[in-house]
């Protein structure tokens, strides 16, 4: 098995890989996140977009995730198992493949701060890997994501502001952030090739705004 099959099965499934790891001598863990912007049709397809549970798109992602995982002979790992939770944020910087940027949010390596995670597979066996790359940040030209927010709610050199972002995101200006996705976030040049189509953005806002 290796990390270009890994791939194109999980490209099958509107998933792709988001970086790995080899958590002990023998195994391999590897990152999954939706393949933009093909991701959000199939989605939209599936039986749990119409679902009324409050986290339709968990119950895809397990589904679409723990078929792949038993395909691999391997296990499935998901953000929401916990607490205590699984360390995302920690797997994807031992990747070698996401980074810290300048306003405190995950950068990715080619899906920019636009990054995000569906679930991970731990397999059962070392598989060759790429080596880490540097972060894209440090060759942006203007770091736009650091003036982007129109409240300031992500800025260097400060925690990210979630009670005035939801704020703004209630209020009538918050309008673009709602309906199509964070401005910081699309601020980002490697963000811009995601493609995300509005109602993926405003799906993923409104799931915010819940919390």
């Amino acid at each position: 098995m290796s990390l270009a099959a890994l791939e194109i099965e999980a490209q099958a499934q509107g998933l792709t890989l988001r970086g790995a790891f080899h958590p002990a001598p023998d195994s391999t863990l590897v990152l999954l996140g939706p393949d933009e912007p093909r991701f959000w049709a199939r989605f939209r397809e599936a039986p749990e977009f119409c679902s009324t549970s409050p986290d339709p798109l968990d119950l895809w992602s397990k589904r679409v995730i723990g078929d792949l995982a038993r395909r691999w002979q391997g296990d499935a790992i998901y953000p929401s198992d916990g607490p205590p939770f699984p360390d995302f944020l920690g797997w994807a910087r031992q990747s070698g493949q996401a980074h810290a940027s300048p306003i405190n949010l995950l950068v990715h390596v080619d899906a920019g701060l636009l990054v995000s995670y569906r679930g991970a597979v731990i397999l059962p066996q070392r598989i060759a890997l790429p080596p880490a790359r540097p972060s894209p940040c440090d060759s942006c030209a203007g770091v736009p994501c650091t003036t982007a927010c129109p409240v300031q709610a992500l800025r260097p050199g400060a925690p990210y502001d979630v009670a005035a972002c939801q704020r703004h995101l209630r209020s009538p200006e918050g309008a673009d952030c709602r309906d199509f996705g964070c401005k910081a976030r699309r601020a980002c040049p490697l963000s811009v090739a995601m493609r995300r189509p509005p109602a993926q953005a405003a799906f993923h806002m409104a799931a915010f705004m819940k919390d």
